[in-house]
């Protein structure tokens, strides 16, 4: 710890309520329920109840968007985040129409060719039109064109309010209609941003519907009583949350909604680190070979022979009911860490600081609480194969795995230290007093005594 700073006597406030993540669950939950009762509740509406449940790739979009809904609209209209200084808009002060029209053009020009590059982004990744993601472009390709007809009246009713409608859009759109006063940096800024938006996003949109439909297809009263299966199910329930909450995060970025991306991160490391844990460069989840996957295949893979936590444990229902109790906890930190961030949940980026839920226990509640699952689950290190040699693959190959998450989680640090003064203040006070971070913090201390304060990266240009 660097001794010339003042520990906070309390940990710094979050930027982001505890209650806006919670509206979006229960609106999650709420839709969920409703598809799954769809005909039940379909008569009421003069609708056919032979559609049976609403387990349908559209019904898993509408979740987002209805989730969506409700996270912004009690944002605006109870926290009233538009208000919010960070936003950087000027409400009481709009500016006439002709005094931002040219810089309005200029940001459109650089809107629209963002636009285009990620349009042949898309064109040139083979892995964009198969399986799941094919999904995402059959939506994101009907998103396009009111995209674009839409961006030109929010693009002029928000200059009018902005501090500063020369962001890093106009930035971008100066150096390519040769306008003067654009900065290379703010061009940086504007790719870093958009790039994270553009690949995450079509991303999230290819996992929705697989999810959606397992757990509004479950039969719960047929698992009930089973542990092993209850478990899947519940395991997929969570990971729905995640996986919903978090496309809102991704496609929620608007400065009046204080949920804009002020920045990307602009690491090297950061990004190799973050990028090799998603499609296509692991593979796997998609059905190829990749660097690591959750299965067999890659060049990580470390399920090689294991049967897992239901097979070592199958002799007793009691220890299968504990192990199975433990690994849906680990799991709901997991959908909980998203879900914290209410409609500002993405990689990558800085759009504020989030210090509650549990973000209070640990820095990264996410990466504990997932590779704990993977540990836990998978039991690497017992295989049934009898394979000495498997069962050192496996176990060398999932720590590796999880050095990778440390490495990722300094990364951001490195980002976020350098962005908000909140941060460090949050980041020294979890060092002292985070019921996780703490306790590791005095581990690392004892064994290497000069391995201390926070982590120094360089930017890459």
């Amino acid at each position: 710890m660097d001794t010339t700073r003042t520990i906070p006597a309390a940990r710094p406030a979050s930027d982001v309520s505890a209650a806006v993540g919670f509206v979006g669950l229960a609106t999650l939950a709420a839709w969920v329920i409703v598809c799954r009762n769809w005909p039940a509740i379909a008569p009421h509406f003069g609708f056919d109840p032979a559609l049976g449940r609403l387990d349908g790739p559209y019904a898993a979009l509408l979740g987002v968007v209805f989730s969506g809904l409700a996270m912004s609209v009690w944002s605006v209209v109870v926290e009233k985040v538009h208000r919010n200084t960070s936003t950087g808009m000027a409400w009481d002060n709009p500016r006439p129409l002709h005094a931002v029209l040219d810089v309005s053009v200029v940001k459109l020009a650089g809107l629209w060719t963002t636009f285009a590059l990620i349009a042949a982004f898309y064109c040139l990744g083979r892995w964009y039109w198969s399986g799941s993601y094919q999904f995402s472009m059959h939506v994101l390709g009907y998103a396009a064109i009111p995209l674009v007809l839409l961006s030109v009246p929010y693009v002029l009713w928000i200059d009018r309010r902005m501090g500063e409608p020369r962001d890093a859009s106009w930035h971008f759109g100066a150096m390519l209609l040769g306008r003067d006063g654009w900065e290379m940096a703010a061009v940086k800024k504007h790719g870093r941003a958009w790039f994270i938006k553009a690949f995450f996003t079509a991303f999230m949109l290819s996992i929705i519907p697989g999810g959606f439909s397992y757990v509004v297809m479950a039969d719960i009263g047929a698992v009930a009583g089973n542990p092993v299966a209850l478990g899947e199910v519940l395991f997929a329930a969570l990971f729905l949350v995640d996986v919903q909450i978090g496309t809102v995060g991704y496609l929620l970025t608007f400065r009046p909604l204080d949920s804009h991306i002020r920045s990307g991160n602009p690491l090297l490391a950061g990004w190799i680190a973050a990028l090799i844990c998603y499609p296509p460069l692991v593979w796997g989840i998609m059905g190829g070979p990749g660097i690591f996957t959750n299965g067999e295949g890659g060049l990580l893979g470390y399920e090689v022979g294991t049967g897992g936590w239901a097979h070592w444990l199958g002799g007793s229902e009691l220890l299968l009911w504990v192990w199975m109790g433990w690994l849906v906890f680990l799991t709901a930190v997991y959908a909980w860490a998203t879900f914290a961030f209410g409609i500002r949940f993405s990689n990558l980026t800085y759009r504020g600081v989030v210090t509650n839920g549990p973000y209070a226990f640990t820095r990264h509640p996410a990466y504990v609480s997932k590779n704990l699952f993977w540990w836990s689950s998978v039991l690497p290190f017992a295989v049934v194969n009898g394979s000495t040699t498997d069962m050192v693959r496996n176990t060398v190959f999932l720590g590796v795995v999880s050095a990778i998450y440390y490495w990722r989680a300094r990364t951001e640090e490195a980002h976020l230290l350098a962005e908000d003064p909140k941060y460090r203040e949050y980041y020294d006070w979890m060092g002292e007093h985070g019921a996780l971070t703490a306790r590791l913090r005095k581990l690392v201390r004892f064994a290497n005594p000069r391995k201390s304060g926070p982590p120094v990266m360089h930017p890459v240009e």
